[in-house]
């Protein structure tokens, strides 16, 4: 494998190649963009092609360094997430990973570390790393990766290159589903509408189940009327049993408040993600006005991010169901 043949990304993997020719790289970066659209790939990729023995400014994939990199045991390249059973990245990893890398590299390049996903440092853990940032070790490479950058301190996004990963498009991202995985079409082109551009989050669908819970949760919110706050109250303690559910739901209510918006707007049910719900789009997207339908995208996708910072489920969702039926 080399950076030729990563799925989409073009402008970002241009900018870091043409910065690796250059020999200038910038010495932090934070990757932002959805969950499972390739942000550590490309870290990883980044730090193979720097590492990599058989091939200049790209990898092979196949070497030793390429191989050690992929298995996590690179000498020189550190991943830091959460501890087995944690839920937060702790100061203490971050004053590890400090003293490392103040150590002589053992390859004579650089030494990386890959913080993913770096809005679960906890403040004690961002302000320690603020220190490494101002102050960066020679030959040394941060790349933080997060889903968005409002968890992280304003001192430190200020001093890392941002670059944005948006979603794959869905025919991208459906062919890699049919190649890649042995899908069936039918099925790889239903799940990659409803990744909305997250390989990670197709291959972790299932669909016949998530066709069932979809089901319910259009009903469900379609049963919720103005003002009917027990009855959101009711649902949020539903899908607050565990984070799978609680992002399952928020990942496709996303989908379905798009949905009610484009086709409000539009008219056109080609523009529709959730093809097999085409009726119940059609008639609840005239229901209420354009602007709460827009306020509740934006509050799931708020939402969402909440809930992956380990913020109460419950509450997040209590919250986000209660502005729904306050602005229908």
């Amino acid at each position: 494998m080399s950076f030729s043949e990563i799925v989409g990304h073009t402008k970002q993997l241009q900018i870091l190649r043409l910065a690796l020719a250059q020999s200038r790289l910038h010495h932090a970066y934070l990757f932002v963009g959805r969950e499972g659209v390739g942000k550590r790939t490309v870290a990883l990729s980044l730090a193979k092609a720097i590492h990599c023995s058989a091939m200049q400014n790209d990898f092979c994939g196949q070497c030793v360094n390429c191989i050690r990199i992929e298995d996590r045991n690179h000498t020189d390249v550190r991943l830091i997430e959460p501890l087995t059973g944690k839920k937060e990245i702790s100061i203490q990893q971050i004053r590890e990973l400090e003293k490392e890398l103040y150590f002589r590299s053992y390859s004579g390049r650089k030494k990386i570390v890959i913080v993913d996903p770096a809005n679960l440092l906890n403040l004690a853990g961002q302000n320690a790393l603020l220190k490494t940032l101002e102050e960066p070790p020679e030959d040394s490479l941060l790349i933080l990766i997060a889903i968005h950058a409002g968890g992280l301190l304003p001192t430190i996004r200020s001093r890392c290159l941002r670059l944005s990963f948006g979603p794959l498009p869905a025919h991208l991202l459906c062919g890699l589903l049919v190649s890649g995985k042995g899908m069936k079409k039918a099925d790889a082109e239903f799940l990659s509408a409803l990744a909305m551009g997250s390989l990670g989050a197709a291959i972790k669908i299932d669909g016949a189940a998530l066709r069932e819970k979809r089901k319910n949760w259009v009903d469900r919110l379609g049963s919720l009327h103005h003002g009917d706050y027990r009855g959101a109250l009711e649902f949020a303690e539903a899908i607050a049993e565990d984070k799978d559910t609680s992002l399952s739901f928020l990942q496709w209510a996303e989908t379905w408040f798009r949905d009610l918006a484009v086709y409000r707007i539009t008219q056109d049910s080609r523009e529709i993600v959730n093809q097999d719900m085409v009726p119940q789009v059609t008639e609840r997207s005239q229901i209420g006005d354009i602007e709460g339908m827009l306020s509740a995208l934006r509050q799931t996708a708020r939402a969402g991010a909440r809930i992956h910072r380990n913020l109460n489920r419950r509450m997040v969702l209590e919250r986000l169901l209660l502005n729904v039926v306050g602005e229908r």
